[in-house]
């Protein structure tokens, strides 16, 4: 194993491998939760913790996500819970690859492979929640497709990420975690409210995934085009 890298040092290889973004120069949120995940991850690297066993535990936590919707009392609100723990992995084992020098091409495929995987699970719960099965198609359709055409644009010379858009993956996972807190709330109240709660949390993630595939695809035919 090679030697860790410094925060400084990280910044610049996590910048080379997100479209040259430099995450020292992002908002105090997001500049923030990376470096927790840096720190996080430097700290499994000095453990000698394997990148893809994070990834596991991700997909694990995200097995947990729907589950504790059949099994739990309070299930939303165990799924919200297990939903931000995915998106620590999530977080945490790219770190852990970069800030120990162990990023690989097939360890970014098994994150994006775990990436998708885990959203298929939250809808999953959704649906269990009473989200009708339509619209939990049509929100997972076109989250896949989001990343789908990215990363094609990406093979065929788009050199930049494209555009930060409203439908990434971060607004996906505060989607996810507010819905089945929202859901778990109303359910307290009322039983019947659950599902109609998660119905409209639903439409809005199909509605801002809507709008930032349609960003995306702006972005990328002024790239492509020559």
């Amino acid at each position: 194993m090679g030697t860790r890298l410094n925060w400084d040092e990280y910044a610049v290889a996590w910048a080379r491998l997100h479209g040259g973004f430099d995450p020292r120069l992002a908002t105090p949120t997001v500049a923030g939760w990376l470096r927790m995940s840096y720190r996080v991850g430097a700290l499994l690297g000095r453990l000698r913790i394997s990148p893809s066993a994070v990834t596991l535990v991700g997909v694990l936590f995200c097995l947990g996500v729907p589950a504790s919707i059949l099994w739990a009392s309070d299930g939303p609100l165990v799924a919200a819970i297990f939903v931000l723990l995915a998106a620590v992995a999530d977080s945490v084992d790219g770190a852990l690859a970069i800030a120990t020098r162990r990023s690989t091409r097939l360890g970014y495929v098994y994150d994006s492979l775990a990436d998708r995987v885990g959203e298929a699970l939250w809808l999953a719960a959704f649906w269990l929640v009473g989200a009708p099965g339509g619209l939990v198609v049509a929100a997972g359709a076109l989250a896949w497709l989001h990343e789908y055409v990215r990363a094609r644009s990406v093979s065929a010379g788009m050199r930049e990420i494209g555009a930060v858009t409203v439908g990434e993956r971060p607004a996906r996972v505060m989607i996810t975690i507010f819905g089945l807190v929202a859901a778990g709330i109303a359910g307290s109240i009322q039983a019947d409210l659950s599902a109609g709660t998660i119905t409209v949390v639903t439409a809005i993630w199909v509605l801002l995934a809507a709008f930032g595939f349609g960003q995306l695809l702006a972005v990328v035919r002024r790239s492509l085009r020559g």
